[in-house]
């Protein structure tokens, strides 16, 4: 048996004439740029967010990197993140100039330890940037007292965690801005790049409209440096087809993982732990084992898709390393690296499918 990692096509099957016809329409519109789709899409993202107002971009990257230009966020600030995290979340912070500061992770939920932050804050320190990661958002309250404290902008990385919930509340409704992906392999894919701004800041809001158009209002009268950050409408389109199994999907997800965790309680294997305080949308379900290296080599002699999310924390990365951390810095972030591994969880899967990653990852026990 082959069971892949992800498998986009099995998901493509049943929605294929709509996506098609969707597209088909944009093209037949030639409305390239911007149009109906993406307003429609910005609505709807926004009122699934508990939002008032959301900006189509490019990518999730790109609505990170809008976010922090627009908060006029710049060289020789301060952004306290996480180093557990894609590259995205501090690339960003490093392309406009301002410096990332590092704080450890909760070692059961993989988020940004809240206890930590408020240590790291100096004079220079502009917005703390927890991500919520895994579709798990970030433990909210106490990263919000600390910003509340220090007036700090508070931008949520939701890029793996769009409809997710803490304490009642969406994922992106509760800092400044919540920052989405739409990369194809997210819960809402879509069929190429593209990414979404929620905020309930209707000034942060009209800024990031115009800082998606090259910072110009009107056309050609440029009243700041923005970028390129458009949103598609043929990814809208496609993504407008998605949108209402969303919930369903992500639903199939939380019954795959729960699938898993009964098969693997009481052994090796440490499935993800979820706050009672969320519900999560399982865009990865990694777990933590020992010889994480010898289960990825026998998954993949199993023809069982794996991977590992993140095998180098971002502080200890060649291009961060005039931040000057070092080994044993972030004991908690080095540690998840090592044992940290994503197993296959998208909905389509059978019970036969996962009975057969299971009992692969089991075996190890005993090699």
């Amino acid at each position: 048996m082959q069971v892949s990692l992800l498998d986009l096509k099995a998901q493509y099957a049943t929605i294929k004439d709509e996506v098609l016809a969707a597209v088909s329409e944009v093209l037949e519109s030639q409305r390239c740029i911007g149009g109906p789709k993406v307003a429609e899409l910005e609505e709807k993202i926004a009122a699934i967010s508990d939002s008032r107002f959301a900006v189509g971009v490019s990518s999730g990257t790109d609505a990170i990197l809008s976010c922090l230009m627009s908060l006029d966020i710049s060289t020789g600030d301060e952004v306290i993140t996480t180093p557990f995290t894609f590259f995205a979340t501090v690339g960003c912070i490093a392309r406009i100039g301002a410096k990332p500061v590092f704080v450890d992770i909760e070692p059961k939920t993989f988020n940004i330890n809240p206890e930590f932050i408020e240590p790291a804050v100096t004079e220079k320190t502009k917005a703390i940037m927890p991500v919520h990661l895994f579709g798990q958002m970030a433990d909210m309250d106490p990263i919000m007292e600390v910003a509340n404290k220090y007036n700090l902008a508070v931008i949520e990385d939701a890029a793996q965690s769009i409809t997710s919930m803490y304490k009642g509340r969406k994922a992106g409704s509760i800092g400044t801005a919540g920052c989405f992906s739409f990369f194809p392999s997210k819960n809402l894919g879509g069929i190429g790049d593209g990414g979404m701004i929620v905020t309930n800041d209707e000034q942060l809001y009209n800024r990031m409209k115009i800082m998606r158009n090259h910072g110009a209002n009107p056309k050609y009268y440029h009243k700041f440096v923005g970028g390129n950050f458009r949103l598609d409408p043929i990814q809208a389109a496609a993504l407008l087809v998605k949108l209402p199994h969303l919930d369903e999907w992500s639903e199939g997800r939380r019954r795959n993982a729960a699938y898993y965790d009964k098969k693997f309680a009481g052994t090796f294997v440490q499935t993800p732990y979820v706050s009672s305080e969320c519900v999560t949308i399982y865009n990865q379900y990694c777990v933590r084992v020992p010889r994480r290296d010898e289960i990825v080599a026998h998954l993949k002699e199993k023809n069982i898709g794996c991977a590992i999310y993140y095998p180098v924390p971002i502080h200890l990365q060649e291009c961060f390393s005039y931040l000057g951390y070092k080994e044993g810095d972030l004991p908690e972030a080095e540690k998840a690296a090592k044992e940290v591994i994503a197993l296959p969880i998208y909905p389509e899967l059978t019970d036969e499918m996962k009975d057969y990653v299971a009992d692969a990852i089991l075996e190890v026990e005993n090699i």
